[in-house]
């Protein structure tokens, strides 16, 4: 089994910002994939469905960004799920706005979801970092991870989400071959 977890924040407030990416992606999976809710309380969302024939669960953390690795944590026990068997998708300062990558493991960049998975359940976990840029001054960084796209950035957003959908069944055997197809249908659409 799987487990594909999006990081944001819960509230009206914070629905559409950079920082939420990880839950727009959930959002768009849940629809686009059919996945069934199978729990939800204030602690957690959970889906379940499949991708092309593996079982997968689909979580957003209700807990806010900073304290994300605690539902992570209950998820992964209570369904015996491997580390090496969990992606999260979260936004990522680091890259423009257009460009995804996918690594195991690593640092996390100063990120407050990324850093509450660390100490929960340690970093050797693949995460599906999906660019926002950045603001150029760090003093800045906590309004604008939390401000919405701009209307340009949002399309570009959200064909990345819709193309990381479809093939998404590649980041579990062939990462590089995911990144490269999401890398070509891109420059083909923009």
């Amino acid at each position: 089994m799987w487990l594909i977890c999006g990081l944001g924040n819960p509230g009206k407030k914070y629905q559409n910002t950079r920082h939420n990416i990880g839950f727009d992606f959930i959002d768009a999976f849940v629809k686009k994939r059919n996945f069934k809710l199978i729990k939800k309380n204030k602690s957690k969302e959970i889906y379940k469905g499949l991708i092309k024939n593996n079982s997968c669960l689909l979580c957003k953390p209700l807990t806010f960004m900073n304290l994300s690795g605690s539902s992570i944590q209950e998820i992964m026990v209570f369904y015996k799920i491997l580390k090496s068997n969990i992606i999260v998708v979260h936004d990522d300062l680091d890259l423009r706005i257009g460009k995804i990558k996918i690594k195991l493991g690593g640092g996390n960049g100063g990120h407050n979801g990324l850093l509450s998975i660390d100490q929960s359940i340690g970093v050797a976990y693949n995460r599906l970092r999906i660019g926002i840029g950045h603001p150029g001054a760090k003093e800045v960084v906590n309004k604008y991870v939390l401000a919405k796209f701009k209307k340009d950035e949002k399309m570009i957003i959200n064909k990345i989400i819709e193309l990381s959908i479809k093939d998404f069944h590649l980041l579990f055997n062939n990462k590089s071959l995911f990144l490269t197809k999401i890398a070509s249908k891109l420059k083909v659409s923009f």
